[in-house]
This record gives structure tokens, C-alpha cells and sequence, in this order.
């Protein structure tokens, strides 16, 4: 059985969405489940940390990486066939394209595409067509990164805003560990 990273960042109004999908993803692969500090330690109108933390680590039956120390030999020690990362928040999608691994996911991300494992990205991002914008261009042209297909949710009042197809996360993985992108679905 292939072993995915599940990395989850602060889009709190979607981790309810992950969490169903990294439920969905547990039948075919196992888990190795990732936090950044904002999920593991913040209590939100979304849910309690330590709920979302149950969530995850029951669900892949192991506990939840939340340190930049402990995410660090994913990529060497090949601890994951590849990493996906859901929600991704415009933060961490710019620390990704530019480098930067000051969490635990971005260093989860470093780690796998260091020694060339797949990463999925799952966006969840209220500022994807503003200032986060160049930066998932740059990353839409980065080697063994691949994008769950995404469109605006909500034009009228959010019109910088995008975000995955939450629903399109277990074809993305399938597609991007053969390396394949899964082609946008136009509706």
C-alpha cells in the first residue's frame, strides 16, 4: 500500500473538507498526517484544535507531525510515496514557490520534492488571484507539483478568491503519482 503525507494548513473553514477527504483517501493509502502550528494550536468558530487533531491522527491511525523537526526525513527516508497538502492557504502556497520551510507543512513539501516525490496542492485561498497569484504560477510551472483543479467560489464577494475541488483531491493524487496534472473540468 502507497503511504500519502496529508499535510493540513489554516484555511479553517475547509478543514472540515479535508477531513473528509483524507477520510475518502485512508480506504486507498496509508496516512501520514501533517500539521501547521496555526491547525495544531488554534481554536477557532471552525473547531478546537485538539478536535481536529483526534480527527487526523485517528483517521490515519498514527499521530499528527506538527514540528519542522519531525517533518524533515518524510522526503529522505522516503516515509511518504507522495504529499499532499489540504487546504493549502495562499500563505503556504507562496512559502512553497519561494522556498521558504519555517512550518512544519512547507518543510514536509521541501523534504518530498528534494528527492522528487509527487506534491498534490488542494487551494483554499481568499487572495489566489491577488498577491498569492504569481506564486502559484510559479509553482503551476514547478516540477512534481500538481494542483487539484480549482476555480473562484464566490466572484461577487470574494473576487481574489479561489479554491480546490475538494471532490477531484483522490483523482489528483492518482494522476500526479503516475505524473500526470488532472486536466481542469470546465462545467
Amino acid at each position: 500500500m502507497q503511504t500519502l503525507g496529508f499535510a493540513m494548513c489554516g484555511s479553517f473553514c475547509t478543514l472540515d473538507r479535508a477531513m473528509e477527504q483524507m477520510t475518502a483517501l485512508s480506504s486507498q493509502y496509508a496516512l501520514l498526517p501533517v500539521m501547521s502550528q496555526n491547525v495544531y494550536e488554534t481554536d477557532t468558530r471552525f473547531g478546537r484544535a485538539v478536535d481536529w487533531i483526534a480527527r487526523a491522527g485517528d483517521t490515519a491511525g498514527r499521530p499528527v507531525l506538527h514540528t519542522i523537526v519531525e517533518a524533515e526525513p518524510i522526503g529522505p527516508k522516503r516515509l511518504v510515496d507522495a504529499m499532499v497538502v489540504c487546504p493549502c492557504t495562499g500563505n503556504t502556497l507562496s512559502k512553497i514557490a519561494l522556498g521558504i520551510t519555517d512550518t512544519p507543512v512547507t518543510m514536509a513539501v521541501k523534504s518530498a520534492l528534494r528527492v522528487g516525490l509527487p506534491v498534490v496542492l488542494c487551494l483554499a485561498s481568499n487572495d489566489a488571484l491577488g498577491a498569492s497569484g504569481q506564486n502559484a504560477a510559479r509553482l503551476m510551472n514547478t516540477k512534481n507539483v500538481y494542483f487539484v483543479p480549482l476555480g473562484q467560489d464566490d466572484p461577487e464577494k470574494k473576487p481574489f478568491s479561489l479554491v480546490a475541488d475538494f471532490s477531484l483531491l483522490q483523482e489528483t493524487v492518482a494522476a500526479a503519482l503516475e505524473g500526470r496534472q488532472l486536466q481542469p473540468i470546465y462545467r
